[in-house]
């Protein structure tokens, strides 16, 4: 029993994620070309037409520009909050109803052997999901574009497998760097992103108190991040606290424009 886990791509030019059962294939986001995510899909030795489904984390367009061309092409079903779809059903374009599945909330539904758990979270969307995947003892976490990580949150992620989580910006090369005041102030705030900081502590909270053995830095800003400085800082912080990375963490970076490591988490 098993789940695989993939990031396909991750920050503010497209975000989509592979998540996978022994009988269950599911996007998280689609926000690159078509063409790319078939051609990532296919470097993972997936074929884009045996995806089971899509699902959304928000509306933002680096999330959802490929989304009209999937269900259109690949006839690929999409489950969606009713507040979500709303916000996104004008931006993707006339697409077959049969292949919608809409929610009040995705606090606990089931897709092919995958219970899924989405968690509200703090984002400047309509209604922002993370998500845990589970499948034969096998959980994965995912949480991006988020200002803020509730108690909630942290209850739902602890028991993970593998976590992927946002390390958007450095504070001080944020502050200084080029962005008008407006926007700095949006990314700071509890509806913006988490700093190299903030996913260092929660990874921290979240292994401490779980039983997770793979970090996943995710949505490194371009702009207002480094890769090894947010690796160095996360990795810092939890060797502050005696978590070694290597012995017990692993810790990785997930790609704005490449496919990243594909993870099998096998239990039994």
């Amino acid at each position: 029993m098993s789940l695989s886990f993939c990031s396909l791509a991750s920050g503010s030019s497209g975000n989509c994620q592979y998540v996978e059962s022994q009988t269950t294939r599911l996007l998280v986001d689609a926000g690159m070309s078509g063409k790319y995510i078939k051609s990532s899909l296919e470097s993972i030795d997936v074929n884009i037409a045996s995806i089971n489904g899509i699902l959304l984390t928000h509306e933002h367009a680096d999330h959802i520009s490929g989304l009209g061309v999937l269900m259109r092409r690949y006839k690929i079903p999409l489950h969606v909050t009713h507040k979500t779809w709303e916000a996104v059903r004008l931006k993707v374009g006339e697409v077959d109803e049969t292949l919608l599945f809409r929610y009040e909330d995705m606090d606990d539904i089931t897709i092919g052997d995958i219970r899924i758990r989405g968690t509200r979270i703090t984002h400047d969307a309509v209604d922002p999901l993370c998500y845990t995947f589970e499948h034969g003892g096998s959980k994965v976490g995912i949480a991006t574009d988020l200002g803020a990580i509730s108690d909630e949150v942290v209850e739902r992620f602890k028991d993970c497998d593998l976590l992927m989580i946002e390390s958007n910006h450095d504070i001080e090369m944020l502050k200084v760097g080029p962005y008008p005041l407006y926007l700095k102030r949006r990314i700071l705030s509890e509806f913006g992103h988490l700093s190299n900081e903030d996913a260092g502590y929660i990874a921290k909270e979240i292994i401490q108190f779980g039983r997770a053995k793979n970090i996943l830095l995710a949505h490194l800003s371009k702009e207002n991040n480094f890769p090894d400085l947010a690796y160095e800082t996360v990795r810092g912080i939890l060797e502050n606290e005696d978590i070694l990375v290597g012995r017990d963490i692993n810790l990785d970076l997930t790609y704005r424009d490449k496919v990243g490591k594909l993870y099998r988490i096998k239990k039994g």
